[in-house]
């Protein structure tokens, strides 16, 4: 999944470059048209769509050309792509992320219809909750008077909600949530049901739900009480306005595979991409399946722990909580000098401080595992690469274990020079307050060039 899977935090410094033709770019700023789409569903601190533009026009990108984002999280570069005439194709292992992808990419859709079908879902969830005594009118505490009335309150069956973070939507707000859920699949239209159901889950996790978050996902006050039919036809109304707009540029093709990243032949044709603008995961324990965990249990993406764990094996090895004992990435950079010795130090680290619990025990197995995870994708990508493809990877510094500081830009691009890609450059990304130390973290675009085939 693309870049940091968090939606709040602290804001990145702007860091403004001049590139070779005297353009002024500054990294931060936010341009009306990035709202468009983007705002459907999207993840704070990823990429921001500037940077794509940046590089599509860096790399002379044009409706000939196909560009890849092998970690597409929410789709920030394959909305941007398809918005400019290039056809863009995305690898996202996280099912709700793909989904969203698939949905902000689909612009086939006709706008009044679609609105006049949530209008009429709407009507009949509000006609359920009214008769049940909980209608979102006057906001009366608690809703005291009306819940007498009410039927038992509707909820998540046990297994999904020992899925989710305790508490982190509020019994009415959920009762709510489920009866739209069941008036959606009541009156499913599979014209609209995708992008009905990505709304909801906007409107879930930033209305409805008690969620925060800052550098991890936690929860908030709760919300004893939310309207959610009003916040799901606010998202509704954006959408609409939004595919109005933009309609008439729906037949850019554009595609996004459920898969894991590490093998993207199991996607790609052979000598099928032209550029690649991404953003990989980065070693620090972070889980990001729990930023996305409430919608995806509430829409069914996950039902089960068996659900989560093959989610979690599915991904690039970035935490301690998604590393399993047979997982052999670690393999692949056994001979490299500087990732093993910083696994050392990690390790040394850990023994001096009498750290001793189970995760931290395996800081160490899962730096390495992350950087092997990195040269799995990066060698069997070259297949899918035509001769002279440009790469840009966001990534940033870490010092999330133990405060043993990893200069991910510096080792995925000698990785990357030694499965034979050129190393074109390192650009200076927005610096970041790192969370432990409070130390500024750089962050680094590594520009590569796939010269060709040579026998690797």
């Amino acid at each position: 999944m693309n870049v940091n899977l968090e939606r709040s935090g602290p804001q990145p410094v702007v860091q403004t470059q001049v590139d070779e033709s005297g353009e002024v770019f500054t990294h931060t700023k936010v341009q009306p048209e990035d709202h468009v789409v983007h705002d459907w569903y999207q993840f704070v601190l990823s990429f921001p769509p500037l940077l794509v533009r940046h590089y599509l026009k860096k790399f002379n990108m044009n409706p000939g050309k196909t560009v890849l984002d092998p970690f597409c999280g929410t789709g920030t570069t394959l909305v941007e792509c398809k918005k400019l005439g290039i056809p863009s194709i995305g690898i996202e292992a996280n099912p709700i992320a793909c989904f969203a992808t698939r949905t902000k990419i689909n612009w086939n859709v006709d706008p009044r219809g679609f609105q006049r079908h949530a209008l009429a879902v709407a009507e009949a969830a509000r006609r359920k909750l009214e008769a049940q005594g909980l209608g979102e009118i006057d906001h009366l505490p608690l809703f005291a008077t009306r819940r007498k009335a009410a039927t038992k309150l509707f909820t998540l069956s046990s297994e999904c909600s020992k899925l989710i973070l305790k508490n982190s939507i509020s019994p009415l707000p959920l009762h709510r949530t489920l009866v739209l859920l069941d008036a959606l699949n009541t009156f499913n239209d599979p014209r609209f049901s995708a992008h009905e159901r990505l709304a909801l889950a906007k409107a879930v996790v930033f209305s409805i739900s008690n969620l925060h978050f800052g550098p991890e996902v936690g929860v908030a006050s709760p919300k004893r009480d939310a309207p959610v039919i009003a916040a799901w036809l606010e998202e509704i109304e954006g959408m609409t306005n939004d595919l109005i707009q933009l309609r008439c540029k729906n037949r850019v093709p554009a595609v996004a595979y459920e898969a894991d990243a590490r093998y993207p032949l199991s996607v790609l044709q052979p000598n099928s991409i032209d550029a690649v603008i991404t953003s990989p995961p980065y070693p620090n324990e972070k889980d990001y399946t729990r930023t996305t965990r409430l919608e995806s249990v509430l829409l069914g993406f996950i039902k089960s722990k068996t659900d989560l764990r093959s989610l979690k094996q599915s991904l690039i090895r970035s935490n301690t909580r998604n590393v399993y004992k047979n997982d052999q990435d670690d393999s692949l950079v056994a001979e490299h000098a500087e990732i093993q010795d910083i696994a050392k130090k990690i390790e040394a680290r850990r023994i001096a401080l009498g750290k001793t619990s189970g995760f931290e025990r395996l800081y160490a197995r899962v730096t390495k595992l992350y950087f092997g995870g990195m040269v799995r994708h990066l060698s069997e990508l070259r297949t899918a690469l035509r001769p002279g493809a440009h790469l840009a990877y966001v990534v940033g510094d870490q010092a999330s274990y133990l405060r043993v500081m990893i200069r991910i830009g510096n080792l995925l691009a000698d990785i990357a020079k030694s499965l034979g890609y050129e190393l074109v450059d390192i650009e200076l990304f927005p610096t970041r307050l790192a969370t432990a130390t409070k130390e500024r973290l750089r962050e680094e675009v590594i520009v590569l060039r796939w010269p060709g085939a040579k026998n690797y």
